[in-house]
């Protein structure tokens, strides 16, 4: 019993860091973003030298960002781990729902709050995503309710409130569009966790990566009426570097990290901990562009770290489905 608690315990913190990881990158890949396609300015900003200044729309970058990352994933796969490919024909339409709802809307919902109010205001409310998960996490799914969870999920919006400066003085740009495309980020956002919860029953992380990648490729071609956009972005050096660079930090390694977690904690714990984005987003927006970070933002950023510890705290439930190893097939494929 000892070494059964011992190894949950394991598999629970390696979940967590992951998750961590996740979320650092997707800080990251913002600042990134930031750095590379805002308007050049001085010399220096802050301890980086001045923004490259590409002039890149926001949809036109998150298109090119899943070709890239999708190319990636499957050149990989090809190369070393085909094996992962392999599904049945009758899983390709969830496959194609989780790369669409999952992925592809998650961020033209974050872009569309953002052109329609701004990006404190965007952040906020994608991060209302651990309630949805919450709520459907233990009404639909039976997930065990302690009090530590509904804490943890009101903590950690408390703390991302704070951090983009809603309850410390700071003005957030709402309109009714606005607020109606940040709630529907947040629905989607806990749709990726809940259904990559769920499809960590039957396919390999990668797996997952790939075909939703795929799937998002896809719409974003449709939806941006063919390639010739996304190929005109990447014709240029600096923005095949940029976005090559952008979808390894900010989509395979933390789309990647967060599915391989969702094998080994709840879809709330995951979700909790990823408000530890904007926290990371301040801390090195602090450091490296020299923004000051006020008295509030900082109690936000405490609150959330507490929210991610205090979601721990219940006793660790073992999942009721087989571990997909990431050296092996996923269960779908052997059966087929």
């Amino acid at each position: 019993m000892t070494e059964h608690r011992g190894a949950l315990a394991s598999a629970s913190a390696r979940g967590y860091a992951l998750v961590v990881l996740a979320a650092l990158c997707w800080a990251g890949g913002g600042l990134m973003a930031k750095w590379l396609f805002t308007e050049a300015g001085p010399a220096t900003v802050g301890w980086l030298v001045a923004p490259l200044g590409l002039d890149v729309d926001p949809v036109l970058l998150s298109a090119a960002r899943a070709v890239v990352s999708f190319a990636i994933v499957l050149a990989y796969l090809v190369w070393r781990r085909r094996e992962l490919l392999v599904v049945r024909s009758r899983d390709l339409p969830f496959l194609a729902i989780f790369g669409v709802f999952g992925l592809a809307l998650v961020h033209f919902a974050y872009f569309k709050t953002i052109s329609l109010t701004g990006v404190a205001t965007a952040i906020l409310l994608e991060y209302l995503a651990p309630v949805v998960v919450l709520v459907v996490s233990v009404v639909l799914l039976g997930e065990r309710l302690t009090w530590a969870l509904p804490a943890a999920v009101a903590m950690s919006v408390t703390g991302c409130a704070l951090m983009v400066g809603a309850l410390g003085g700071g003005q957030l740009l709402v309109s009714g569009e606005g607020l109606a495309w940040g709630l529907a980020s947040a629905v989607l956002f806990a749709g990726y966790a809940l259904m990559g919860r769920y499809a960590a029953r039957r396919f390999a992380p990668w797996t997952l990566l790939a075909y939703g990648l795929g799937a998002a490729t896809v719409f974003w071609l449709v939806f941006m009426g063919g390639p010739g956009p996304v190929l005109g972005l990447l014709a240029d050096a600096r923005g095949f570097a940029a976005v090559a660079v952008l979808a390894v930090v900010s989509t395979v390694i933390p789309f990647g990290a967060f599915l391989k977690a969702l094998h080994l904690i709840e879809a709330t714990q995951a979700s909790v901990t990823s408000t530890l984005e904007p926290v990371l987003a301040g801390l090195a927006a602090w450091f490296l562009f020299a923004e000051q970070l006020s008295v509030s933002q900082l109690a936000g950023g405490v609150l959330v770290i507490g929210a991610v510890v205090l979601s721990q705290v219940r006793s660790p439930v073992p999942p009721e489905m087989p571990v997909v190893a990431d050296e092996g097939l996923q269960e779908s494929a052997t059966s087929a």
